[in-house]
């Protein structure tokens, strides 16, 4: 398999434009039409995460949180980031990661612990914006459908649930070709006018190239007329954080257990006890704090996330019940996330999950 072909399902489902600013998600190791016969996906990749790829002939490590986050200067072997990178070279290993845009998607991280939680996921916490455009096509009355189904074949037209969304109206364009132009209709030189058809869709901004390039080529004009303009619509499922649900309540005492026995922790760190029951949940898997508010204004009777410092527990005041379980035990279910969405397309090839622990902290 290529690598180019697993990246393309994964990046499908969380497109990398999604990814925060100051990420650096991607092939960050290897070429992309390098053929591998089995992948390792892991939470974080190390030195030793490397080694178990090699010993297994992993000729891919997928990991969520990128070994290469910052600029790098030198590879010189001064930290694990470098001697990393080092034994992925040596080994002819590929490292790909899937970090905030895995986060930013309703099904990703945060749709993961729900399902683990046997949560029923609502919405997105915080809505992320400018993930909408415009597109209008201007084509003549005979070559509609075409430009159309060109459109809903790469990917545009879809709102929700639907898809080969549109609208049309219909109108007369003008124009004139000038010196060197062969104009599909009309005489070079003179003003023409055509019955054309405006076609309305909206699409994700990943895709404009890709849809414009669909239209070009089976629209029957030398230059196509068309607007690409950002809308501030939201999308749905696109966004920080998750707001989920249980059918019935639970005592809070009884929602800790949860956490405890469902992500494997010695302890919780949480606020103090509010007397009322927890059916209403907002999350956020690793560092979540920043939504804290979102998680008050969306009714949440708790908010489960990770990193939390001292004086955030004080910023919930008596809000609801804040939880924290760690950056590591909040996402380490995200592996097998990857493994099973590359599964759903490529029955037959080989996705480990790593076996080596990379959680950095310990507790005595």
């Amino acid at each position: 398999m290529k690598i180019k072909e697993l990246v393309s399902v994964l990046e499908r489902r969380a497109p990398r434009s999604l990814q925060e600013d100051y990420d650096n998600s991607g092939l960050q190791v290897g070429d992309p039409e390098a053929e591998v016969n089995s992948a390792l996906v892991c939470l974080d990749c190390t030195e030793a995460v490397v080694e178990e790829a090699a010993r297994h002939g992993c000729g891919l490590i997928i990991s969520h949180h990128p070994v290469i986050f910052r600029g790098l200067k030198s590879l010189v072997a001064n930290s694990y980031v470098e001697r990393t990178v080092l034994a992925a070279i040596r080994n002819n290993i590929a490292l790909y990661a899937i970090h905030t845009n895995l986060d930013n998607v309703l099904e990703g991280v945060n749709g993961e612990i729900a399902k683990t939680l046997g949560l029923k996921p609502l919405c997105v916490l915080d809505a992320k914006p400018g993930q909408l455009l415009k597109l209008t096509v201007f084509v003549p009355r005979d070559h509609a459908e075409a430009v159309r189904n060109a459109l809903f074949h790469a990917g545009a037209g879809a709102i929700g649930a639907y898809d080969e969304c549109s609208f049309n109206a219909e109108g007369t364009g003008t124009f004139r070709g000038g010196e060197g132009t062969n104009p599909f209709v009309g005489q070079r030189g003179n003003r023409h006018n055509e019955q054309e058809v405006r076609v309305e869709v909206v699409l994700r901004p990943h895709l404009a190239d890709v849809v414009i390039d669909a239209v070009k080529q089976v629209h029957p004009y030398e230059e196509v007329a068309f607007d690409l303009y950002p809308l501030t619509n939201q999308l749905p499922g696109v966004g920080a954080g998750l707001l989920g649900e249980w059918e019935q309540a639970m005592p809070e005492a009884e929602f800790l257990a949860l956490l405890k026995s469902t992500f494997n922790l010695s302890q919780v760190r949480h606020t103090r006890l509010l007397g009322r029951p927890v059916r209403r949940v907002a999350l956020c898997g690793g560092s979540g704090a920043f939504l804290l508010s979102k998680a008050v204004a969306a009714g949440a009777d708790a908010f489960i996330t990770g990193d939390l410092k001292y004086h955030q527990f004080f910023d919930a005041d008596g809000r609801l019940l804040l939880a924290d379980i760690g950056h590591f035990g909040s996402e380490q279910f995200t592996p097998r996330l990857i493994q099973r969405w590359l599964g759903e397309h490529f029955s037959t090839f080989a996705v480990r999950l790593a076996e080596t622990a990379t959680d950095p902290i310990y507790h005595y």
